[in-house]
């Protein structure tokens, strides 16, 4: 996944200490998916949400 460009989220808190990256999918199986990370543990497991999913999220805050 290094070629995925992450991004640290507007929504992650500003201690450094619980931060969210989150990236567009280049994947073919998660087309148009917003894949979410925790930036402590680049290498470990992501989510991969449908954009749709990702926005409603994003609006429910």
């Amino acid at each position: 996944m290094a070629q995925t460009p992450w991004r640290k989220s507007s929504f992650s808190g500003g201690s450094g200490t619980s931060c969210v990256e989150v990236a567009w999918s280049d994947l073919h199986i998660a087309r148009e998916a917003v894949l979410v990370r925790d930036s402590k543990n680049p290498a470990g497991p992501m989510l991969a949400l449908p954009s749709s999913a990702w926005r409603g999220l994003l609006s429910s805050r």
